[in-house]
């Protein structure tokens, strides 16, 4: 998949919902906290501090404008803790609402028993398989490739671009396995999200 698979899904979702609750989209944030891929060419990374006062002055700007309510569509995982803290400093967080993508329980479920992976979470079976469901045009899948590719699977911690010794060796920056992926199992992930979203939201 593109780098910009994050972007297309916040996109894709708050397209979704808005039209289900009747909101205004802003722009999405295209640059954000993801310290476990900074040594990808092309993968830039804010810290967490920085990125958590730039979610923090664009809320606050929406409220000043008079916003009832923002809705903050989070498709990360490093991106969850720096999004709560930022919705902390904010000058009203009772008007925030952190909308996690894939942290939902019908996400969770949906993709528990539908995936073959034994891990993942980064460009792998299930994010691949949205992609499919989504932008079908975004996804090159014969140069899709399962990895870390260590036999004793990964250990906490960053990917590792070039160590071969690694237990997190991914020369393809993806963690989990992206050839099982299916447009059918996009689907059905697709669905329990907005599912989730509009629960969130609510």
């Amino acid at each position: 998949m593109r780098m910009s698979a994050d972007q297309f899904f916040a996109e894709h979702f708050a397209a979704l919902l808005a039209k289900k609750i009747d909101a205004l989209i802003w722009p999405v944030l295209t640059y954000g906290a993801y310290p476990a891929f900074a040594a990808y060419p092309g993968s830039i990374s804010l810290s967490g501090e920085t990125f958590q006062r730039v979610v923090t002055e664009i809320a606050d700007a929406l409220l000043g404008f008079g916003a009832t309510r923002v809705l903050i569509l989070d498709t990360g995982i490093s991106t969850l803790m720096p999004v709560d803290a930022a919705i902390r400093a904010a000058s009203d967080p009772s008007r925030l609402r952190h909308l996690k993508v894939f942290a939902g329980s019908r996400f969770v479920e949906t993709a528990r028993a539908i995936q073959q992976q034994p891990y993942g979470s980064h460009a792998d079976e299930i994010e691949t398989s949205l992609m499919l469901a989504i932008a079908p045009e975004q996804v090159d899948l014969p140069r899709a490739a399962a990895s870390p590719v260590s036999p004793k699977g990964p250990s906490r911690g960053p990917l590792s671009l070039d160590d071969p010794d690694s237990p997190n060796y991914s020369p393809s920056g993806s963690f989990g396995d992206p050839t099982l992926a299916s447009a059918d199992k996009g689907r059905k992930v697709l669905a329990a999200i907005l599912e989730d979203l509009l629960d969130m939201a609510a």
